[in-house]
């Protein structure tokens, strides 16, 4: 399997940077191998799922960006699941953590947001978790597409959790909008749910249409990602892409 491109900043002020996708069943496994699978990625951008969010969530994340050579961006408890991490590579700009209507009954949903500089780069982050439920995951799909336009930035990326493969309703409502980076440029494995029959890719990462996708995918066979590191960390495995931002 080829690899990914490096991180890496253009002379133009452009920049390929890599960002990773990863449902972490709020820490609930091995979070020794979840960190070493974080790292060997060596991410500019993990987008969380499944954060932890009840007694000392902001230390048990901290813990974990720290293992892996990351810091908290945002979100967390604050965002009902959702988080984001970065490198030092990444400029702040902004974050927001946004809730969305609670259905009585069902878990809470939000999303984590934040804009970033790399370079000359500018962009928009989200990482979310959709619902199980397909009405209110459409809905919830409307409500990113339109948190992205509301970022206000040229450039943005959305990743996460959605709960449906991508012949399904919000998966393609999103994949008309954005770009669907696996389709777009596949690397490495396609499917994300493999716990059980049928695999599934049911977690992706989205880009607005200027962002040029370099590779995307799980990454099996990456250097240092060893298989029962994969298995150990967590139920879900992550989706790890190459983008080339566009200077503003």
């Amino acid at each position: 399997m080829a690899l990914l491109p490096n991180s890496t900043t253009d002379p133009d002020g452009s920049a390929v940077i890599r960002v990773l996708s990863y449902n972490i069943r709020s820490m609930r496994d091995d979070t020794a191998a979840l960190a070493r699978v974080i790292s060997a990625c060596d991410p500019d951008l993990v987008l969380i799922q499944e954060a932890p969010r009840f007694f000392r969530w902001r230390k048990k994340l901290a813990r974990l960006a720290r293992a892996a050579n990351l810091v908290i961006l945002t979100g967390g408890a604050t965002a009902a699941g959702p988080a984001i991490l970065c490198n030092l590579r990444a400029t702040v700009e902004r974050t927001e953590d946004v809730l969305l209507p609670l259905t009585p009954g069902r878990h809470r949903r939000g999303f984590a947001t934040a804009v970033v500089r790399f370079a000359g780069a500018r962009v928009g982050v989200l990482s979310c978790h959709l619902s199980l439920h397909k009405d209110e995951r459409y809905e919830q799909g409307g409500m990113l597409l339109d948190r992205l336009a509301g970022l206000g930035v040229e450039h943005a990326i959305a990743g996460g959790d959605l709960n449906e493969g991508p012949v399904g309703r919000t998966f393609q409502s999103l994949a008309t909008d954005l770009t669907d980076c696996w389709a777009t440029a596949p690397w490495g494995a396609e499917h994300t749910w493999i716990r059980d029959e049928p695999h599934r890719r049911i977690d992706a990462i989205f880009a607005t249409k200027g962002i040029e996708v370099l590779g995307c995918g799980v990454p099996v066979d990456h250097p240092g990602v060893a298989e029962a590191d994969l298995r150990a960390a967590t139920d879900h495995l992550p989706v790890l892409a190459a983008l080339r931002i566009p200077a503003n």
